[in-house]
């Protein structure tokens, strides 16, 4: 499934996916705002490493359908309309279903002291065990 995105695709996402992914800046200006937003574009089974945030991060799910986890727990199955609210430090991953494109505006609060640490990829293991408990 092919999504309708309300923000252009962008540019090829440069590392820390499985699959391929597009991001598009959105709002950059750090020392107005002290945030930045961005539209990511996941395709199918595409997903992003497991990582954290020191200050969070918030997903607003715009199109398609997608998987958010935390580490040690059950996987959430998201689709347009949902809010994900992730707190400092949590270990989580995010990307697209197997069959489904995938795109949320992601928002970096506190960007100027925002720090992502990146840890390995979500193996092709986790992926599929979630997948077959759909």
């Amino acid at each position: 499934m092919t999504t309708n995105n309300l923000f252009p695709r962008g540019q090829k996402a440069p590392a820390y996916f499985s699959g391929d992914a597009w991001v598009e800046m959105l709002i950059t200006d750090v020392a107005t705002y002290d945030l930045v937003s961005y539209n990511v574009t996941f395709a199918p089974g595409c997903r992003n490493y497991w990582h954290e945030h020191s200050e969070g991060q918030l997903l607003l799910c715009t199109s398609g359908e997608g998987y958010y986890q935390e580490k040690g727990k059950p996987a959430q199955r998201l689709k347009a309309g949902d809010v994900v609210e992730i707190k400092p430090n949590v270990l989580h991953w995010h990307g697209a279903t197997a069959t489904s494109e995938f795109v949320h505006v992601g928002i970096t609060p506190k960007a100027s002291q925002n720090r992502v640490t990146w840890h390995e990829p979500v193996s092709d293991e986790e992926y599929n065990n979630l997948l077959n408990r759909k």
